[in-house]
C-alpha cells in the first residue's frame, strides 16, 4: 500500500510538472505581443499614472475597481512584466485547481482530465487568456477560496457549534474572494454561489436557522474586510466618492446594454428568474445529490449567469466560467451513466464554440495563426510590421505614431489622443492632459467633455493626434497645424 501511494505522489508531481510547462509554453508568445490590446493600453496608462502620483479615478479614470490597476502600477504598465506576473498566477491557478479537483473526484484520470482541460483553456488565446485583463487575475484568488471551502466542508459538517479552526478557514475564503471582487465585481457572482453552497449543506430546518447560519458570518465578515479597507483608503484620500461612483455606480449604464427587454434590465431579470429555478431546484435536490455534485452545479449557474450578466460580445467573459466547466466535464466522466449531464456538457461545448466564432469569429485565427505567427516572427521569417499587423491592422499604425512623437517631442511636450489606442501613451512615456484617456470616455457625457476641454486648456499639448474613426473632434484646433498623417491618424503640432 505505502508503495501506490508512493508511485501515486510521483505520477501526480509529474503531472503537475508536465501541464505547468506546457502551460507555460502556450502562454510564452504572450510575453513578446506588441502593444495592441485596447484594454490594456488604459490599464498601462493608469499602471504610468499612480507611479507619477496621480489618484485614481479623481486624477486618471476608468470604471473598474482599484486592485487591477494597482497591479499594473506595480510594474509601471510594462506589459510584459504585467503578463508575466499573469503567467505565474495562472500557473498557481493550475496548481489549486489541480488539488480542488482531487477533493471532488475520487477516480485520478478524471483529476487529470479536468486539470488539463481547464489548464488548456486558460492558456491559449481561444478565450484570450494571453491577455492581462481583470478575469485572468481573478481565478487564483477564487480557486484559493474554493479549495478552502471544500477541504472544510469535505473533512467535516458545517453545523453549529462553530470551531475556532473552521471560522478562520471561512474567514480566509471570504477575504480572497473580497480581493478578488477588488479586482473585478463580477466576483460577487462566485461569493454568491460559495455562499448558497455553505447554506444548502448547513440548513436542516427551519427551527434552528440562526444557528445554523452563523458559520456563514464568518465567511461574510472575511469577503467584506478587504473592501471596507479599500472605501477608508480613498476616504483618507478624499476620493471616496469618486470611487463609489466610478468602480459601482458607472456600470449600470453598462450592464443595461443588450439587457432591455421590454424593460430596462428586463433580460436580466429573465437570467435571474432562471438562475432562482436552478438554484431551488438544487436545494430540493441537496440530499438526493453528493455534496460534490451540488457544488459544481451550483457554482456551474452562477458562473454561467455571470458570463452573460452584462450581454456584451466579449470573448474574456467567458474565462469566469472555465473552471465550473471544467469541473462538469469531470462530474461527466466520474458519473458516466447519468446522461443528463452529459447533454449539459455537449451544450456547453457547442455554446463555448459557438460564442468565439459568432461574437468574434475568430477561432481559426487565434488557435492556428497565433503561434505560427510567433515562430515565424522567432526564426526571421515574417518581418515586424507582419507580425504586428496579425494582432489588429492598426498596431504598425501606433508604432508609427509613437515613433514620430518620440522622436519630435521634448521632454515635457505633451500629447493628447482623440481615439481609443491607448497604447500611445504608454508607447510615448507621456500621460493624458486630463484623467480620461480614450475618446469613448470623454464622450460619454457632456461633463467629461468640457472637464477634458479645460486639461486640454490648461496643459497646452504640443500634440493633438487624431484618429481617422475618431474625426470629429469637438475641440478647436486654431493654434495647432498637420504636421504627417500616417495610414488613417494625423498628428497636429502647436504652432506657438
Amino acid at each position: 500500500m505505502k508503495l501506490i501511494r508512493y508511485l501515486e505522489k510521483q505520477s501526480a508531481t509529474w503531472f503537475l510538472v508536465l501541464v505547468s510547462f506546457l502551460f507555460f509554453l502556450l502562454r510564452l508568445p504572450s510575453l513578446f505581443e506588441p502593444y495592441w490590446y485596447g484594454d490594456e493600453g488604459i490599464y498601462q496608462v493608469i499602471g504610468m499614472a499612480l507611479r507619477q502620483g496621480r489618484h485614481l479615478y479623481s486624477g486618471i479614470w476608468d470604471n473598474k475597481p482599484p486592485l487591477l490597476y494597482y497591479i499594473y502600477a506595480i510594474f509601471n504598465g510594462n506589459q510584459s512584466s504585467v503578463r508575466f506576473f499573469s503567467l505565474l498566477s495562472g500557473l498557481g491557478a493550475i496548481i489549486i485547481f489541480f488539488f480542488l479537483a482531487k477533493k471532488l473526484f475520487q477516480k485520478q484520470k478524471t483529476v487529470y482530465i479536468t486539470t488539463s482541460i481547464f489548464a488548456f483553456l486558460f492558456a491559449t488565446p481561444f478565450l484570450e487568456g494571453n491577455i492581462a485583463n481583470a478575469e485572468n487575475f481573478m481565478l487564483l484568488p477564487i480557486l484559493g477560496a474554493a479549495l478552502l471551502i471544500i477541504r472544510q466542508t469535505k473533512t467535516q459538517p458545517l453545523l453549529p457549534p462553530m470551531e475556532g479552526t473552521k471560522g478562520w478557514i471561512l474567514f480566509s475564503a471570504g477575504i480572497l474572494l473580497g480581493l478578488s471582487f477588488l479586482v473585478k465585481i463580477v466576483a460577487l457572482f462566485d461569493f454568491a454561489a460559495f455562499f448558497v453552497f455553505l447554506f444548502f449543506i448547513s440548513y436542516t430546518n427551519i427551527r434552528s436557522l440562526r444557528s445554523q447560519i452563523r458559520p456563514l458570518f464568518f465567511f461574510c465578515f472575511g469577503f467584506f474586510i478587504p473592501i471596507v479597507f479599500t472605501f477608508l483608503f480613498f476616504l483618507i484620500q478624499g476620493d471616496l466618492k469618486m470611487f463609489i461612483t466610478s468602480a459601482f455606480f458607472s456600470n449600470v449604464g453598462y450592464v443595461e446594454y443588450g439587457n432591455r427587454f421590454f424593460i430596462p434590465h428586463g433580460f436580466l431579470i429573465f437570467k435571474l428568474l432562471l438562475l432562482t429555478i436552478v438554484v431551488l431546484f438544487l436545494f430540493c435536490k441537496r440530499r438526493s445529490f453528493p455534496q460534490s455534485h451540488v457544488f459544481i452545479l451550483l457554482w456551474l449557474a452562477f458562473s454561467l449567469f455571470d458570463t452573460f450578466f452584462s450581454q456584451r460580445p466579449y470573448t474574456h467573459y467567458i474565462l469566469m466560467s472555465i473552471i465550473s466547466f471544467s469541473l462538469l466535464i469531470g462530474l461527466c466522466i466520474q458519473q458516466i451513466k447519468q446522461k443528463y449531464l452529459y447533454i449539459l456538457a455537449a451544450f456547453l461545448v457547442i455554446w463555448m464554440i459557438n460564442a468565439e466564432f459568432s461574437l468574434h469569429n475568430r477561432l481559426p485565427k487565434n488557435m492556428t495563426g497565433y503561434y505560427s505567427n510567433f515562430l515565424a516572427f522567432t526564426f526571421q521569417q515574417k518581418s515586424t510590421l507582419d507580425y504586428f499587423r496579425f494582432f489588429d491592422n492598426v498596431t504598425p499604425q501606433d508604432y508609427a505614431v509613437a515613433s514620430y512623437i518620440t522622436l519630435h517631442a521634448k521632454k515635457d511636450d505633451g500629447i493628447f489622443l482623440w481615439g481609443n489606442s491607448a497604447q500611445i501613451y504608454k508607447l510615448t512615456n507621456t500621460l493624458p492632459p486630463g484623467r480620461f484617456i480614450v475618446a469613448y470616455h470623454i464622450t460619454g457625457s457632456s461633463e467629461n467633455i468640457e472637464e477634458t476641454r479645460k486639461a486640454i486648456t490648461a496643459h497646452q499639448p504640443k500634440f493633438i493626434i487624431i484618429s481617422g474613426k475618431e474625426s470629429r473632434i469637438p475641440y478647436t484646433l486654431q493654434d495647432y497645424e498637420p504636421k504627417i498623417t500616417l495610414d488613417n491618424t494625423t498628428i497636429y503640432e502647436k504652432v506657438f
